[in-house]
């Protein structure tokens, strides 16, 4: 803030509206990223705020869309599924029904946790956590089942070096 006045940034939203986020803003989501169970109170402290416009503000953010949940992060090892799979997928049908039946499919297994399209040689690729690799299999057969694929390559992480749910929010 060179010219002693407060920079903002405008986030384009896809609703209509742009929402004007300030260092405020900023630093409530970056703490409320490292910590959610924060009292509002704490986590006014922490961003320089008292509690109500602090409270106002996450309310703001959270109808913007912008803060989309609070949840509970679980140590997968610790709950049994300690593997991690990259499945790259390709298929040789590119159409709206084969696209909403895949997608279906795909959402209705609980261990895929991430999915998505890709650019590139790759049409989709998932992650995948499993208890170990026969377990991997079980899912392997579900993921295959009803629904043409042409090829699917799996990739087991052997070391998870850097794991962040935090989506790095820049200071101004």
């Amino acid at each position: 803030m060179k010219s002693g006045k407060s920079e903002k940034y405008i986030l384009h939203m896809t609703r209509s509206e742009n929402l004007s986020l300030d260092r405020h803003d900023r630093r409530i989501l970056r703490e409320m990223q490292r910590d959610a169970t924060l009292s509002n109170a704490e986590l006014a402290a922490r961003v320089g705020l008292s509690a109500t416009p602090c409270w106002n503000r996450v309310k703001r953010l959270q109808a913007a869309g912008v803060i989309t949940g609070t949840v509970a992060l679980v140590d997968r090892d610790k709950v049994g599924l300690g593997v991690t799979i990259f499945v790259a997928v390709r298929t040789n049908r590119h159409d709206r029904e084969w696209l909403t039946s895949f997608a279906s499919h795909v959402s209705g297994i609980p261990e895929v946790t991430e999915f998505y399209r890709m650019s590139g040689e790759t049409d989709y690729l998932l992650k995948i956590v499993a208890a170990d690799i026969a377990d991997y299999d079980r899912i392997y057969k579900k993921l295959i089942a009803d629904v043409v694929i042409h090829d699917v390559s799996s990739s087991f992480a052997m070391e998870q070096i850097k794991y962040t749910t935090e989506v790095p929010v820049a200071d101004i």
